[in-house]
């Protein structure tokens, strides 16, 4: 068995080349026709006009010998005349026909049109037998004759010649956009985020791609139930593990009141440490799991220096206990911003910048926020001054559970996974950079609401 998948097939370029071939062999085929027939028509026509000039010497009753051809007949063409004779008309002088002489026609002729080949020269024949029982031939040289009944078929091909390029552009065109449906559906499917599951809309889509968007409706419903267990999973589980944690944190803090050996109270902090990291990893699960499920409706517009105060409130405690300036920086004078969005989202996606933003920067140091217009775009930004994050690393970050190798912070790796969940669902953006690019230092996290939420 071959490994790798085949060539791609197009099912457009297929129907394209199948319909143009039947088109071209068509078209030839009725050109093929048409031209035999055009020039059948033009001979039996050509042959008629024998038979009229046979039956005009008949009815005049005129001499059916050849003449010596004057001045007059000489300079004209000698494929266009038409020789009367009788048959069996002496050529005394041996005079070639072009020169006015007799054809040499046998007497055993039969009535009616021959081809034959007299003196070099090909002439069609025709035998008529007057009243009186009297037989004379009307000839006419085979080339002119044929010359134009070709060039009368040929313009029978013409049509097919200049329609048939026309043809195959209107039948591409056509195709094409028959096509457009599913190139579009393709691409508003394409243009999705993970978190975008419902039903892809059948609106001008052909009957038969409808079963395949139906099956594809199906799967996006049982990945998106398969997402809702999974994240309620998280969700309750989470949720159910915070009251043991509770009363483990409520049992140590009693036992840290009673009087303990030094190696005791040594072990008894190390446990107090692991269970704020464990109570904290599970709060950042249930963000995570609500950041992943459906979005919020939005609010009414939000302030943004509530919000950023509120943040701050919340988050000073950690940042007073390692030593580091937090703060709104440059807003002295600026005019609120209000934010058209789910407080709920906003506040979590803020919180954890600001959060991540602490844990990492050494103590004693600064972490900054602030707001700004851009391009009809908000600006949000969380700066500090820590060792920041390298350009190969940052698309890693937004992974759950990725821990920057050598920092030192035991966090849970799910701040900036949570950030850009609530990100995608805003339609925001999540840009990182340094805060101070000369010494690539710090950590410069952007956010831009788009102008339909900011």
């Amino acid at each position: 068995m071959e490994g790798g998948a085949g060539p791609v097939k197009s099912v457009r370029r297929q129907l394209s080349w199948a319909l143009a071939l039947a088109i071209v062999a068509v078209a030839l085929m009725g050109s093929a026709l048409s031209f035999l027939a055009a020039y059948d028509e033009a001979r039996e026509l050509q042959d008629d006009v024998l038979r009229q000039i046979a039956q005009l010497v008949d009815a005049r009753q005129l001499r059916a010998q050849p003449q010596p051809l004057d001045g007059h007949f000489l300079d004209r063409d000698e494929a266009a005349r038409v020789v009367v004779q009788s048959l069996g008309a002496p050529n005394p002088e041996g005079l070639h026909v072009d020169a006015g002489g007799a054809l040499p026609l046998p007497t055993t002729l039969g009535d009616g049109l021959h081809t034959l080949e007299l003196n070099g020269e090909s002439f069609r024949v025709l035998v008529h037998r007057t009243a009186g029982g009297e037989r004379f031939a009307v000839a006419q040289e085979s080339d002119l004759r044929d010359e134009m009944a070709r060039a009368s078929a040929w313009r029978t091909v013409l049509p097919f010649a200049l329609l048939m390029p026309v043809l195959l552009l209107v039948v591409a065109d056509l195709v094409r956009k028959l096509f457009r449906p599913i190139a579009r559906l393709a691409q508003e499917v394409d243009q999705r985020s993970e978190a975008q599951l419902h039903p892809v809309s059948e609106d001008g889509v052909p009957g038969e791609v409808r079963p395949f968007v139906h099956a594809i409706n199906r799967l996006l419903a049982r990945v998106q139930h398969s997402m809702a267990e999974q994240q309620r999973f998280i969700a309750n589980a989470a949720h159910e593990l915070r009251t043991p944690l509770a009363a483990l944190s409520l049992q140590a803090q009693r036992l840290e009141q009673t009087a303990l050996p030094p190696a005791a109270a040594e072990r008894l902090a190390e446990l107090r440490t692991g269970m704020e990291r464990s109570r904290h990893l599970l709060d950042q699960l249930l963000g995570l799991a609500r950041a992943q499920a459906a979005g919020s409706a939005p609010d009414a517009p939000q302030s943004m220096q509530a919000l950023f105060r509120e943040v701050i409130q919340d988050l000073l405690p950690l940042a007073e206990a390692k030593g580091i300036d937090l703060g709104v920086q440059g807003m002295e004078g600026t005019q609120d911003a209000q934010v058209q969005a789910a407080r709920a989202d906003l506040s979590m996606l803020l919180k954890n910048l600001v959060d991540n933003a602490i844990r990492y920067t050494p103590a004693g140091g600064r972490v900054d926020l602030s707001w700004s217009e851009q391009g009809g775009e908000l600006l949000l930004q969380v700066r500090d001054n820590g060792p920041g994050i390298s350009q190969e690393q940052r698309a890693q970050v937004f992974a759950p559970f990725y821990r920057l190798p050598g920092s030192g912070e035991g966090g849970s790796g799910l701040g900036l996974a949570i950030v850009q969940a609530l990100a995608e669902r805003m339609g925001a953006r999540v840009v990182l950079d340094w805060s101070n690019p000369q010494q690539r230092r710090g950590l410069c996290a952007s956010v831009l609401l788009p102008r339909a939420v900011a």
